[in-house]
């Protein structure tokens, strides 16, 4: 497959780069390493023999195509690696080699190795899509637009408001991820470290300790708990980001015009249609957010494993859950230039809230006019003076004026008030400061 067209596009390519075969094979190493230091600290291993085999190995040059190749009769790429592993260690230090481990402890190990640096970028880009995203709502605390409901116009908002649900979403998510532990796996054949009695456990816990990652309450062979919370949670952060890439792109149609895209040269721009300016990069958000909801379902459907040892459930987790990681730092990276960069019209905003002649404003005027005409003939009145602004493209409050009901009985200032969008706006300029404080005081 093509991956370079096809995939990595969506993807962050710092992470892609840093996720490569390579790195797997590092990562095993790493723990490879660390289960002889900690077995050679117990006595299980003579002194020295840990340092040599650093010596070794850490200077060898894996076959990364050998280990590939290797995968097939195997089913993982642990075993080829530790056959490879094994055979460019000196005689003496082969015994030593892979000591109590079986091949799930080194891959789930070494992607959860994988993963802890990934996790921390995730970390860094939410929390500079937070500084954008509060630096632009606080800019539009007070600006008008239209509210929509199922596709339509409803009642006026702010800018600022919608901007604060943005962020919201996006800190839910990113605490969220910041509580997933990442476990060492480390059990031998069976989950039980056959053969070495309560020293498995101690190992386990040490080795956590070496490698930087959490110590499990068990081993967690067909436990897939951490994988089920991990791949959720990135699952949610897709979500956060996916919901400002569709609210952007849909008020970048031309029809709309609220808000554009930052501009950049050759960005959004279309193969036939020279005077096209596509939101290119809420497309790529929004292609990578659903990749990473289908990645989602196949984890969450290898949750449960069969005994001791999944049967293609684990094998099945492994590109969903590194593909989503790589994925969702793909899509941040976009959301982060698209927060720090978005283009804001109010007067386009202004411009849209006055399509309907004012009729967006039938809710409030209907109140108004309720305690004189009634609640049921105040909603009629209201809803067909917004009928006839709408039709004959006059403003709703003269079409309101003239009306025999209201003429000379309801106050005109008051009912121009009710017209007004920028004095019906709620709770929205409220709602920005106690999200501001949420998001500076957590």
């Amino acid at each position: 497959m093509p991956a370079g067209f096809l995939k990595h596009p969506f993807m962050s390519q710092h992470a892609v780069d840093a996720c490569d075969d390579s790195a797997m094979v590092h990562a095993m190493l790493a723990f490879e390493l660390a289960l002889a230091e900690v077995q050679e600290t117990s006595g299980a291993v003579p002194n020295g023999v840990s340092q040599q085999m650093r010596s070794q190995l850490e200077s060898a040059n894996f076959n990364v195509a050998d280990i590939a190749e290797g995968i097939a009769s195997g089913g993982n790429v642990a075993i080829p690696f530790v056959k490879q592993g094994r055979a460019l260690l000196a005689d003496e230090l082969k015994r030593y080699w892979h000591q109590g481990a079986t091949s799930q402890d080194v891959v789930d190990s070494a992607l959860m190795l994988l993963l802890k640096p990934r996790l921390a970028a995730l970390d860094a880009l939410l929390l500079r899509c937070r500084s954008a995203a509060t630096t632009l709502m606080e800019a539009h605390i007070d600006t008008p637009m239209v509210g929509r409901t199922l596709m339509q116009q409803a009642l006026p908002i702010t800018f600022g408001v919608k901007v604060a649900h943005w962020a919201i979403g996006l800190e839910q998510s990113r605490r969220r991820l910041s509580h997933i532990e990442l476990p060492v796996q480390f059990g031998g054949a069976v989950g039980v470290h056959s053969g070495w009695d309560t020293s498995g456990l101690e190992w386990m816990d040490a080795l956590a300790e070496r490698l930087g990652l959490a110590a499990p309450v068990l081993p967690w062979h067909t436990d897939r708990y951490p994988i089920h919370a991990l791949g959720s949670a990135l699952d949610a952060v897709a979500g956060a980001a996916e919901k400002i890439a569709l609210d952007v792109s849909l008020l970048t149609q031309t029809e709309v015009g609220e808000v554009a895209e930052p501009s950049a040269p050759g960005m959004g721009e279309s193969s036939s249609m020279p005077h096209k300016r596509n939101p290119v990069r809420s497309a790529l958000i929004r292609a990578a957010a659903k990749q990473v909801h289908g990645h989602t379902s196949v984890l969450i459907n290898a949750a449960a494993q069969p005994l001791e040892r999944g049967l293609g459930e684990w094998h099945a987790e492994w590109a969903p859950l590194m593909e989503s990681a790589l994925l969702v730092e793909g899509a941040l990276e976009q959301v982060a230039v698209l927060l720090e960069g978005l283009e804001v019209n109010p007067a386009n905003m202004w411009r849209n809230l006055a399509a309907t002649g004012g009729g967006i404003m039938a809710e409030p005027v209907a109140r108004l006019l309720a305690p004189t005409l009634g609640a049921d003939r105040a909603k009629a009145v209201s809803a067909e003076a917004a009928e006839t602004a709408r039709l004959q493209v006059r403003a709703y409050a003269d079409v309101l004026a003239d009306q025999p009901e209201i003429k000379g009985i309801v106050d005109a200032d008051a009912l121009r008030k009710a017209c007004d969008p920028a004095l019906y706006l709620g709770s929205s300029s409220a709602q920005v400061i106690r999200t501001k404080k949420w998001l500076e005081n957590n």
